[in-house]
C-alpha cells in the first residue's frame, strides 16, 4: 500500500535544504527524499574541485558560512559536509538512500512517487534535484574512435588516475578550463578544443570578482534578459578557486603550454579535427570580458566608487591546432557543461521547454499544479541554483506551498 506524504521534497542538496528549512519556518510538515545523502552531488566532482565563488558568498538560509577562512574556496568534501551537517538540524526527516525512479500524476489528484522503498502518494511535490543533471556531449564527440577512453567530468578524479598519454579536453567554461590546468600542471600534454565562455581577472583593484557582481544587477538577470532561451546553456566565466583563487582563461593555460584548437568537428580511426576558428573563440571570451567590465564600471559609476583598472586583453597571438593524430592521445575528458533531464523520470506531458527547462509559473509547474522546482538554472534568475541565491527562490515556494495548503502565515 503505498504511503501518503501532504509534501515531498526531493533532493537533498541546496535547494532541497532550503525549500525544507522554508517549509518549516512556515510550519508546513514534510519530508524530503535524497537518492544518496545530503550534499552527495558534490562529491561526484573531481579530487582538485573548488567552489569559484569565496566561501563567504555560500549564504544558504539558516546555513551560511561561518568558518574562519571566508576568503577561501571550500573543496567538494567540504561543500557536502556543510550541506550534510545542515541536513542534520532540520525537523523534517530526510531519507537517504531513498531515489525517486518516477513521477507522474494521479487521476484522483496529486503524485505517485516510484522510490526504491515503495511508491509515495503526495498531494505537493517541490523537485529540487540540482542543476546539473546530464552531461552534455556534443554531437561530434560521437565519431570518437571507440578505442578511445572518453571520460565525462563525472568520471574525472585526478590526472594520476587517467590513462597515460596526452589529453584532449572538450570544452571552454570552469570546469574545462580547470581540469586542463590540473592536468597540465601535473606535466600531462593537454589540447584544448575550445567553446565560446566569457572570462575576468580573479581581482579587479582590492575586490573578488563575486563581491563586484553581487553588488551588481549581474546575478539578478531573468530569462528574458537573455539573448535567447538557449543561453541558459551559456558558459559560466572561466575562473578558480584553486590553490587560494587566480585567474584563470585562454591565456593563462596558453602560458601552462596547453595547445588551444577550435570546437570539436569530428574523428575517425587516425585524426581528430578542430575547427579553424580559435580566434572567435578568443574573440568572444573577450565580448564577455568586457561584458561583465560594463557591469563593474557601471556600479562604479553609479556608486561613486573608484573604478579598478580594467584594461583591454592583449592578443593572443597563437594558430590554433587543427588536427590531432589519434595514436598521440591517451584520452579525451568532455567537459561541455550540463543539461536537464526531467523528461527521463517525470511522467507529465509539456512539462518542459525545447531547452529541456520546466515550464512553470513562479517555479510552479504550469503543466502539473503543485509540483514546483527549485534550484533550476536561471529559474527566476542567473542565481537561482547558486549557493547564494537558491535561498530566495527556496522561500518564494515554501510561501507559495503555504497558501495552497492553508496553512496560517
Amino acid at each position: 500500500m503505498a504511503e501518503e506524504i501532504d509534501v515531498v521534497v526531493i533532493g537533498a542538496g541546496q535547494a532541497g535544504l532550503a525549500t525544507s528549512h522554508e517549509l518549516e519556518q512556515r510550519g508546513v510538515e514534510h519530508v524530503v527524499l535524497e537518492a544518496d545523502v545530503p550534499g552527495s552531488a558534490w562529491l561526484g566532482r573531481w579530487d582538485g574541485f573548488t567552489l569559484v565563488g569565496q566561501n563567504h558568498t555560500v549564504r544558504l538560509p539558516g546555513a551560511p558560512y561561518t568558518g574562519d577562512d571566508p576568503q577561501g574556496f571550500m573543496g567538494r568534501t567540504e561543500i557536502a559536509a556543510h550541506l550534510d551537517a545542515w541536513a542534520g538540524r532540520l525537523r523534517a526527516p530526510v531519507r537517504s538512500g531513498c531515489p525517486v525512479r518516477r513521477l507522474r500524476q494521479r487521476d484522483e489528484g496529486g503524485f505517485a512517487l516510484d522510490t526504491d522503498a515503495g511508491t509515495v502518494v503526495s498531494r505537493v511535490v517541490v523537485a529540487s534535484t540540482g542543476a546539473y543533471q546530464r552531461p552534455h556531449r556534443p554531437p561530434a564527440c560521437a565519431s570518437l574512435p571507440e578505442g578511445l577512453p572518453v571520460f565525462d567530468l563525472a568520471g574525472y578524479r585526478n590526472p594520476d588516475a587517467m590513462p597515460d598519454g596526452p589529453v584532449l579536453v572538450v570544452g571552454s567554461g570552469q570546469s574545462a578550463c580547470q581540469v586542463a590546468e590540473e592536468l597540465a600542471l601535473a606535466g600531462r600534454d593537454v589540447v584544448m578544443a575550445c567553446g565560446r565562455a566569457p572570462w575576468f581577472p580573479r581581482r579587479a583593484g582590492d575586490r573578488d570578482v563575486f563581491e563586484w557582481l553581487l553588488d551588481t544587477p549581474f546575478f539578478d538577470q531573468r530569462v528574458e534578459d537573455l539573448p535567447t532561451p538557449a543561453a541558459r546553456f551559456g558558459a559560466n566565466p572561466q575562473l578558480s578557486g584553486a590553490a587560494g583563487g587566480h585567474d584563470l582563461n585562454y591565456r593563462t593555460l596558453a602560458g601552462l603550454g596547453v595547445r588551444l584548437g577550435g570546437h570539436l568537428v569530428g574523428a575517425d580511426d587516425d585524426v581528430v579535427r578542430l575547427a579553424p576558428d580559435l580566434d572567435a573563440s578568443v574573440a568572444a571570451g573577450d565580448d564577455g570580458y568586457r561584458l561583465i567590465r560594463g557591469f563593474v564600471l557601471d556600479l562604479c559609476a553609479r556608486e561613486g566608487i573608484e573604478a579598478p583598472d580594467l584594461p583591454d586583453p592583449p592578443p593572443l597571438a597563437r594558430r590554433g591546432v587543427e588536427f590531432v593524430p589519434v595514436r598521440e592521445l591517451g584520452s579525451v575528458v568532455v567537459a561541455a557543461g550540463f543539461r536537464p533531464d526531467y523528461a527521463s523520470w517525470v511522467d507529465v506531458p509539456c512539462l518542459v521547454d525545447e531547452q529541456g527547462f520546466p515550464v512553470h509559473d513562479d517555479g510552479e509547474s504550469t503543466a502539473a499544479p503543485d509540483l514546483h522546482f527549485v534550484g533550476v538554472h536561471f529559474l527566476r534568475r542567473r542565481s537561482s541554483a547558486l549557493l547564494f541565491g537558491v535561498g530566495a527562490d527556496a522561500a518564494v515556494t515554501a510561501t507559495r506551498v503555504a497558501s495552497r495548503l492553508g496553512v496560517p502565515a
